[in-house]
């Protein structure tokens, strides 16, 4: 690029700025003539003890094998670009090793092609701290536009949460649309959500990120509105000097307040339905985890319900209630919740907080641990950050490893060291899922008043609710009615208390 009659290129091992030798010198020469020192030379000065590293690692842009989905069949080339985003990952790793680095933009393209993009080529860069102007700073910037336009993309993902200003800077930069994490999960929320609650509760989400990021293009968006508001607005639409995007704004803060209200109506609805089930003693199950974990998949094996089960992230948005019987005869509901994710977006934890309320007013939560994923004490780690942001951390517990079908030996021992009082099953194959039947049972809550009573043959309901939600020790069939010593809550105990068995 030309600057200051000189021109500079970038090199692709530093990021440094370099003196091209054809050109002409600098317009101000240095003040001396003492010679400078080598990058080695100062780089040995850095005091390792501060956390640095060798700057050619922290300058360089990585990529990241492996994580092309380029098609192979070229007759479908043509039909499939008309309809799929072609799109590059970027990260930016600040902590950790290379190797939760890889594990994060692997991750991050697993939900570009959930969102139904192609990923074209993905690239990671060592940094102290995100750019503050343009995420990756103006050098790396440059590079990943060349990257852009020798495949073709139109479309950069960046692993992060964007700031609106490193949003408008990149996009300036590389000249093709920039989408970061936290939009790209709001995008496949948007294509699952299919109840009314769900749709609502997406729309909430992106309200919430899109109201900071609106920014104009030309002077339509940042003319003021007079007398008729450009566009056609008209009546409705005006304020007291107004500028187009102060009233788009406004529009969105006011829908914002709409889908509130609806929510909190629907939430209403929710924790009366909660409610009822609370009156009739019966005990609840939450069932969380990471996404694509087999949570819906386990809520089949355990009930039959017959819900969706599709190998893709978040296919599950709205929670599915069903009943269940325990080995002892004991009903409780099993729910099945929404998937999370690491650095899932505080809009969707906000806008899903009515429904995640299921799993902090669950009696137990089966956690659901994928046990095939590289890193299954990472989705532990991730999903325990959401529950302690929904309150749900005080929950009991129950550690579900998954898809052991799937381990090898090594895994299943290396895991077994790390969670030892954790369930092993297969959804899948139904491994382990009656030693998890047991265990719930034995972990629910249990009725702590013994009774013995003798019940009229026409008051089987008070029969059935014994059964149902009491534990029945002994049952005998007599002249009079059905004798039966149980322990139940307080609630049925008190409905039962006229018909005590006589002594004797």
């Amino acid at each position: 690029m030309l600057h200051g009659g000189m021109t500079t290129r970038m090199t692709a091992a530093t990021g440094r700025a370099t003196l091209d030798p054809m050109t002409t010198a600098p317009e101000h020469p240095p003040l001396d003539d003492q010679p400078r020192p080598t990058a080695a030379a100062r780089r040995d000065e850095l005091d390792d003890t501060t956390g640095s590293y060798d700057l050619e690692a922290r300058g360089a842009l990585r990529r990241v094998a492996g994580l092309s989905t380029e098609l192979a069949d070229v007759t479908e080339v043509e039909y499939r670009q008309l309809r799929l985003e072609r799109v590059v990952l970027v990260g930016v790793w600040t902590e950790g090793t290379q190797a939760d680095a890889d594990r994060s933009l692997a991750e991050l393209a697993a939900l570009a092609e959930t969102a139904g993009s192609q990923v074209l080529e993905a690239v990671s860069q060592r940094r102290d701290k995100p750019d503050a102007a343009t995420y990756v700073g103006s050098g790396k910037a440059a590079e990943i536009r060349d990257i852009v336009a020798a495949t073709g993309a139109d479309t950069v993902i960046c692993d992060g949460e964007l700031t609106p200003g490193q949003l408008n800077q990149l996009e300036k930069v590389l000249k093709v649309k920039v989408v970061d994490r936290t939009a790209l999960i709001l995008d496949i929320f948007a294509q699952h959500a299919t109840s009314r609650e769900g749709k609502a509760q997406v729309e909430l989400a992106q309200m919430q990120y899109m109201l900071p990021r609106l920014r104009g293009w030309g002077e339509s968006m940042s003319r003021q509105a007079g007398g008729r508001v450009a566009g056609g607005g008209g009546i409705g639409t005006r304020g007291p000097g107004e500028t187009k995007i102060e009233t788009d704004r406004r529009r969105i803060r006011s829908r914002v307040s709409k889908l509130r209200r609806e929510i909190a109506g629907m939430a209403t609805v929710r924790a009366t339905q909660r409610g009822s089930r609370d009156r009739n003693a019966t005990p609840s199950v939450a069932i969380a985890g990471y996404t694509n974990a087999g949570k819906s998949s386990l809520l089949n094996r355990l009930t039959g319900a017959g819900v969706l089960v599709e190998d893709a992230l978040f296919a599950t948005l709205d929670p599915t209630v069903r009943r269940a019987t325990g080995p002892d005869g004991r009903e409780f509901t099993l729910t099945d919740t929404v998937g999370f994710v690491r650095h899932l977006p505080h809009q969707l934890v906000d806008a899903f907080r009515s429904t995640l309320e299921e799993v902090a007013a669950a009696d137990l939560l089966l956690h659901v641990v994928d046990g095939s994923d590289p890193d299954p004490l990472g989705q532990i780690s991730a999903v325990h950050v959401v529950l302690e942001e929904i309150d749900a951390s005080a929950v009991p517990e129950v550690i579900v490893v998954n898809k052991v079908d799937a381990m090898d030996e090594e895994s299943i021992l290396t895991l077994r060291q790390a969670l030892p009082g954790a369930v092993w099953v297969s959804a899948r194959t139904g491994h382990g899922i009656e030693q998890l039947r047991e265990l719930i049972a034995e972990r629910l809550p249990h009725p702590d008043v013994d009774v013995d009573v003798l019940v009229p043959y026409d008051r089987g309901d008070l029969v059935n609710r014994i059964h149902r939600d009491g534990e029945v020790l002994t049952e005998e069939h007599e002249a009079a009615g059905t004798r039966l010593t149980a322990r139940v809550d307080g609630a049925l105990a008190a409905a039962l208390e006229e018909f005590a068995a006589p002594v004797g």
